[in-house]
């Protein structure tokens, strides 16, 4: 060394030797600038990239690819082999990887939960200060599992720090959120604090971004879950603010208004909502600030009825009304069942007057003929009406137990024998005809063609259904009962020649309390509604279906009921299925 400093000593100041080495001192100084230069103009780029990012990061694949950014040049600034990013959870109280991650695998990161009393993660979360540590195996600080688990040789941890500042840039709050791990510092070389203090700066970006953008990402999942919330309700709903904007508009109320799909929000409610009873009841709210439930209907006399309720929204801190909530619930249907009902009500009262006055007036005949005016034939025929008339009020009674029985949930019980099918439709046609002298009641079915069913109710269905046909077709006809066997099911049609069924009708006559009154001659046939509802549900009983075929109003139709073989077998099949 002495021989070196004495021979600089002695040379030349302009000798080749004395000038090359101060070349190559000049030239590893520049190249240190160089290289500072560059850390400094990538921290820079880094912390640019990051205020750029905090404000357009809004789903989660945007925050992945962000952090992906970000954790390439921190390991190109730190120089490190891995970085990790973890995250404290509060409803576990635990520290879990924040992915993606550089150099640490899923299937590792999937064993990286830890408690905040565990290693360095929980040390440096829990006193939010950073550590640093070359060697990774002997510092007692670290949990020697994730040591051995990731490779570590060493390392810095610092913690993810979020900082609240007031308009004068001070200090008035600050909360952790994770910590981020850097591993293997490049060339086997030792961590140093001057990279654990830009580490510190990168890590304060790190977590401002994802602290901001799991915020934003939170608000906005949370809107799109209430917007979607409103989108599926069934209500109309109508938001209107003080200053007379729609904010909101859901496709319940655009279906109501008979609008075209579109985004109304920002726009003038009078330009959207078109003059009639809706615009009125909310620019009620607007103008009255009084909440009001109305009920309105939209259309014509057949149109959609809505129970129409205004609610006021106003800011916390006053009385001021900030919007209006328009809701419109559609209770159409509602309506229309409360109608018929009272329909039904008035139609049963019907039904059982007339045969009890039928009853009521041959009885007093009877009991008036002291005398003996009627002869024996004539009475016998008095109660052969009184009997029928009996058996129809059983008739009306019992359907009006099993609509019962249906509505409470409690079903039909079945009781199954094997039923000769021709038989009981011969039974049947020749049961109805001694009623009618217009008609001709007919029945067909292949010789000795049995079913598993409950007799009683099958002959119910086929009454029923005997009976619509006769009761419409007023000027006559053939009423047919035709069975067919189609193997493992039975179908039985019963075709009539009256007045058919209207199209807007025939989804509709198997719903309780349900009329045909579209004509005159339909209005003067009455009755029930009940008889096509319990045949759906005996012929469902039996596991089997019914529908109508009515193909022109005024040429008949035609119902068809299709039954299996033996509803136990079938039950029994589609259990093993």
């Amino acid at each position: 060394m002495s021989d070196t400093v004495a021979s600089d000593q002695n040379e030349a100041p302009d000798s080749p030797r004395r000038l090359r080495r101060e070349l190559e001192h000049y030239r590893s100084v520049v190249e240190e600038m160089t290289r500072r230069i560059h850390t400094l103009e990538d921290e820079l780029e880094t912390a640019t990239t990051m205020a750029e990012v905090t404000s357009v990061v809004v789903t989660r694949p945007e925050l992945r690819n962000t952090l992906a950014r970000l954790i390439k040049k921190v390991a190109m600034i730190i120089q490190s082999e891995k970085v990790l990013l973890m995250i404290h959870q509060p409803e576990i109280n635990m520290l879990t990887p924040l992915p993606p991650a550089m150099g640490v695998t899923q299937e590792q990161s999937s064993q990286l939960t830890i408690g905040l009393d565990d290693g360095v993660a929980g040390l440096v979360f829990r006193n939010r200060e950073s550590v640093v540590y070359n060697d990774a195996l002997n510092d007692p600080r670290t949990s020697k599992e994730i040591v051995s688990l990731l490779a570590i040789r060493n390392g810095i941890t610092v913690p993810l720090v979020i900082k609240q500042r007031d308009e004068e840039e001070r200090l008035v709050d600050e909360r952790v959120i994770g910590v981020m791990h850097v591993f293997n510092k490049r060339f086997d070389e030792d961590f140093s604090t001057e990279d654990m203090r830009l580490l510190e700066m990168l890590a304060e970006q790190a977590a401002a971004v994802i602290s901001n953008a799991q915020l934003y990402i939170q608000l906005t999942e949370e809107k799109e879950e209430l917007q979607d919330a409103f989108a599926s309700i069934h209500a109309g709903v109508i938001v209107v603010n003080r200053h007379g904007v729609v904010r909101l508009l859901n496709p319940a109320a655009l279906e109501m208004l008979a609008m075209p799909p579109d985004d109304y929000s920002g726009k003038p409610f009078p330009t959207v909502v078109p003059p009639g009873e809706v615009y009125d009841l909310v620019k009620s709210g607007l103008d009255s600030r009084e909440e009001r439930t109305v009920e309105i209907t939209l259309g014509d006399e057949d149109g959609r009825i809505y129970q129409a309720q205004t609610t006021l929204m106003k800011r916390e801190d006053s009385a001021e009304v900030e919007s209006v909530v328009a809701i419109f619930n559609d209770i159409t249907e509602i309506r229309r069942v409360e109608r018929m009902k009272t329909a039904f009500v008035s139609t049963v009262s019907h039904e059982l007057r007339t045969p009890l006055t039928s009853i009521k007036g041959f009885i007093s005949t009877l009991l008036e003929d002291d005398e003996g005016m009627y002869d024996e034939e004539t009475r016998r025929e008095f109660l052969i009406i009184i009997n029928e008339e009996c058996d129809r009020l059983t008739r009306l009674i019992s359907d009006l137990l099993n609509v019962s029985k249906i509505e409470s949930g409690r079903g039909l019980d079945l009781q199954l024998s094997d039923v000769d099918l021709s038989q009981l439709l011969r039974r049947v046609a020749a049961n109805h005809q001694p009623y009618t002298k217009k008609h001709t009641i007919t029945a067909q079915a292949p010789d000795s063609l049995s079913i598993r069913a409950d007799a009683d109710k099958l002959t119910q269905v086929l009454d029923n259904l005997v009976g619509n046909a006769v009761k419409y077709s007023p000027n006559g006809g053939k009423v047919e009962i035709v069975a067919t066997d189609e193997g493992d099911t039975v179908r039985i049609d019963v075709i009539d020649e009256g007045l058919g069924i209207p199209e807007r009708h025939r989804d509709h006559v198997f719903q309780r309390f349900h009329q045909v009154d579209d004509d005159v001659d339909h209005k003067s046939i009455g009755g029930t509604g009940i008889g096509l509802y319990l045949v759906q549900h005996l012929a469902q009983a039996h596991g089997g279906r019914v529908w109508i075929e009515s193909t022109e109003v005024g040429r008949g139709s035609t119902f068809s009921v299709r039954l299996p073989r033996d509803p136990e077998t079938m039950l029994d099949q589609q259990q093993s299925e």
